[in-house]
């Protein structure tokens, strides 16, 4: 019975991370892959990712974080398959669950703080920076900006299941240490 939940653990915990890899990689994809060329005072400029920093910096994260979480889906195969990892030893699935827990916390982090960072970009170029003499981008390059928007709802979709796919991790380590003795009843009372 412990066997057949614990199965059905690993194999909950592997269809999300598939979810967050598919979301990452689209998100990746989606911002890397736009490009919009407009023609303005007759002279052609290209919008592409790279004009923005915070957006291929969230291109390069989300893309990272796409294969972590492949990464971590082939080990949850792995264990599946395995029987859970029943016969490893205890130290070493300790160690492993502290270093899952880690990794899934950095990837989360760095997941919402590049698509955060992405977002606060897209509204200087929705609205512009009039202090700054930035003019809006948007409305110039409209499909490129929808693209860009699209990939940031992917990206927060995916650092939400990487919180959760956290949230998951930590419960994996409390569960291989022992629980508390039971306090030791009080004598003559």
């Amino acid at each position: 019975m412990v066997a057949a939940a614990r199965a059905s653990e690993v194999k909950a915990e592997g269809f999300l991370r598939g979810a967050c890899a598919a979301l990452a990689a689209a998100a990746a994809a989606l911002v890397g892959l736009s490009t919009e060329t407009e023609t303005v005072l007759l002279v052609r400029k290209k919008a592409t990712v790279k004009d923005v920093q915070a957006l291929w910096v969230l291109a390069m994260a989300a893309a990272a974080a796409a294969g972590y979480h492949l990464l971590q889906l082939l080990k949850c195969l792995y264990l599946g398959r395995a029987g859970g990892g029943v016969n490893t030893c205890r130290r070493s699935s300790r160690a492993l669950a502290w270093v899952c827990l880690l990794l899934d916390k950095a990837c989360a982090y760095t997941t919402f703080a590049t698509t955060a960072a992405a977002a606060q970009a897209c509204v200087i170029a929705l609205g512009g920076a009039h202090a700054l003499q930035w003019t809006k981008l948007c409305n110039i390059y409209t499909r490129f900006c929808e693209q860009v928007a699209g990939s940031l709802v992917l990206g927060m979709l995916a650092a939400v299941g990487t919180a959760v796919l956290s949230a998951v991790s930590a419960r994996n380590v409390v569960r291989l240490y022992p629980p508390p003795p039971p306090p030791p009843c009080a004598a003559g009372h």
